[in-house]
């Protein structure tokens, strides 16, 4: 057997440049989940029905959103 070591990778620098457009697309996403988790129902709906609620209905009490 040889005795060989490996060293560790180098880590790469993400300029903030790069990552930014990400970040705020990502924070939109979240943002807009969040709205259909925690508030399409009643005065707040911005669709008719009852379809959304009942699809995030779960996912609402698990993060702790009252809905009824």
């Amino acid at each position: 057997m040889t005795d060989m070591t490996l060293a560790p990778p180098a880590p790469v620098a993400l300029p903030l440049r790069d990552s930014l457009p990400w970040a705020v697309f990502a924070g939109l996403i979240l943002m807009l989940a969040i709205y259909f988790v925690g508030a399409e129902e009643g005065a707040t709906a911005v669709f008719d029905g009852l379809m959304i609620h009942e699809f995030v209905h779960d996912g609402r009490h698990l993060l702790g959103f009252p809905c009824h």
